[in-house]
Formats: C-alpha cells, sequence, structure tokens
C-alpha cells in the first residue's frame, strides 16, 4: 500500500492564558476541515493526525522541522515531490489554509474555494 500523505491539524478546544478562559480552534484547520467533510473519500486518502497546539510539536518536527510546524500542513510521502512544493528532509510539505485547498482540488478534485 502507498503511503498517504500526513495532513496535521491543531485539536481543537486548546487552553490560550494570553486570550483569557475557555477553549479555542484554530480557524485555518477548520477550513481543512471543513473541506474534508464535504469529500469524505479525500480525507480516507490522508493519514489525519490531531496535534496538540503548544509547540513544539515533536511529530510534525521529526517530518519536516522545527521551523516548519505551523499548522495546518499537509506532509507528502517520499518520493513526491511535485514542482514549487518546498521540501526538507526529503519530504515534500504544503503549508497554510489556502496552498493546501489548491493542492487537494489539483491532487484529488476538491472543489476551489471561491
Amino acid at each position: 500500500m502507498d503511503a498517504k500523505p500526513i495532513l496535521f491539524l491543531l485539536k481543537a478546544g486548546f487552553p490560550d492564558p494570553g486570550h483569557g478562559p475557555g477553549g479555542f480552534y484554530c480557524p485555518e484547520c477548520a477550513v481543512i476541515a471543513g473541506l474534508l467533510w464535504y469529500y469524505p473519500a479525500v480525507a480516507d486518502k490522508l493519514d489525519i493526525r490531531l496535534v496538540d497546539a503548544p509547540r513544539p510539536r515533536p511529530d510534525v518536527v521529526a517530518l519536516i522541522g522545527e521551523e516548519n510546524q505551523s499548522c495546518p500542513v499537509l506532509v507528502l510521502p517520499p518520493g513526491d515531490a511535485p514542482a514549487g512544493v518546498p521540501q526538507v528532509n526529503g519530504r515534500s510539505f504544503v503549508s497554510g489554509p489556502d496552498k493546501i485547498v489548491e493542492f487537494l482540488a489539483d491532487r484529488f478534485g476538491t472543489a476551489r474555494s471561491h
């Protein structure tokens, strides 16, 4: 079985003492989660991993380095290196909601943001 791209999203309900009491969610991660709700067949083609918000995020850092641990981020399998996509440690990755949405549309045929 071919390796799946790994999608890292932040877990919802994380604390942020600098912003008061209560739990928070990452709006950028919510955009990607919402898109995948529309396209469950695409979600099945991804290895979706929810990570804790506080840094460092060891699972992300282990694959693409400390400087690239922002979420959401889609880490492609080794050898999957589309043109124009950054690469670290032999792994290509797509970072940020807009770029991830465009990648999913190109790769899997999801709709694009309008």
